[in-house]
């Protein structure tokens, strides 16, 4: 047992080979040998993520914005907070969220502050989210507006109580890993003041590429 506060520690092993199995349109199958020491060699697949950032938008009124999307894998229309890829190279994490929020939501914000940062499935895939809290929000002007696509054609967009999303999420009637881990950590966040959150351009070092490949690939 320990006193101190837990914290992930980033430690790669050694991977002795690698290869692409499926290359996705937008991510990857991959397939390493890695050299766990003592606990021998093994052969682990995951889905390589480029990355993503979501938007924890709040109102004056504790009001979250929330979108809904149909999500083919789960066969379902689930509601969820505005997110997207890391898919322009060189684009700081804020301001790929400040440009998701606009592109889904229609909003720009006055002030951005990061409220957490996930790691939805490490057990399956290498995706990291960047979440930030998004406040002094406006909706930009309508000649202004994205036009949307795909899943995102015609994307219901709704404003609701962050109290009445924490209740909807603990009774199992929103189940979309993002916004249950972004918005219980905002209901939390707000309960102590907004005090601690760190500031929206801090260092993101388990950032998908921030690393290199992350493993050390040896012949």
């Amino acid at each position: 047992m320990t006193s101190q506060p837990p914290h992930d520690e980033h430690d790669p092993q050694p991977v002795r080979h690698t290869e692409v199995v499926m290359e996705g349109r937008v991510w990857d199958v991959v397939r390493d040998e890695v050299d766990l020491g003592d606990a021998g060699t093994h052969v682990r697949e995951y889905v390589r993520h480029p990355g993503a950032v979501a938007v924890v938008a709040l109102d004056d009124e504790d009001r979250v914005c929330l979108v809904q999307q149909y999500r083919h894998p789960i066969r379902t229309r689930d509601w969820e907070i505005p997110a997207g890829l890391l898919d322009v190279e060189g684009e700081p994490a804020w301001e790929a969220a400040a440009r998701e929020l606009h592109e889904e939501a229609d909003l720009t914000a006055g002030r951005w502050d990061l409220l957490v940062d996930l790691h939805p499935s490490p057990g399956g895939l290498d995706e990291a989210i960047r979440v930030f809290l998004a406040r002094d929000v406006q909706p930009v002007a309508d000649d202004d507006r994205h036009v949307r696509e795909a899943e995102e054609h015609g994307m219901p967009v709704a404003w609701v109580a962050l109290d009445d999303v924490v209740t909807a999420v603990l009774a199992g009637r929103l189940q979309n890993g993002i916004l249950v881990g972004s918005l219980l950590a905002a209901h939390v966040a707000r309960e102590r003041g907004w005090q601690g959150l760190r500031p929206h351009d801090a260092p993101w070092p388990q950032r998908p590429g921030a690393q290199g490949s992350g493993s050390a690939v040896e012949a």
